[in-house]
């Protein structure tokens, strides 16, 4: 795996490679001004306000506590994920998201604290 982030006056680039078998696969966006608070009942609220996290155990399953503030985000103006989707998640999930995204963003993200996980 590899990324670049540039940051540059107003304009935000990023991107994130892995590499299966002998092939890079990536996730490209592109964004400009300043971060914006997430609107409430917004898809990028959906994805990043998740406080809890799950695994999976040899005895059952755990649950944790996530901890960090409320992010920020830039609306993606450019987008493009090149990857084998079909392979990479499963054929069953290949038509949704070779299509173009309902939203697009990156958040400025921060440190975070996970608490004890529990045995549920």
């Amino acid at each position: 795996m590899k990324h670049e982030i540039e940051h540059r006056d107003s304009n935000l680039k990023v991107e994130f490679s892995w590499r299966r078998g002998r092939k890079w696969e990536s996730l490209k966006m592109n964004a400009a001004g300043e971060p914006q608070t997430i609107p409430a009942g917004s898809h990028a609220e959906f994805i990043t306000e998740h406080y809890w996290g799950y695994t999976s155990l040899r005895n059952g399953s755990g649950e944790y506590r996530v901890d960090h503030p409320r992010w920020k985000i830039w609306n993606a103006s450019e987008f493009e994920l090149n990857a084998d989707i079909a392979t990479l998640y499963g054929q069953q999930f290949a038509e949704t998201l070779n299509q173009p995204p309902r939203s697009a963003f990156i958040a400025d993200g921060s440190p975070i604290a996970i608490q004890r996980r529990e045995i549920l």
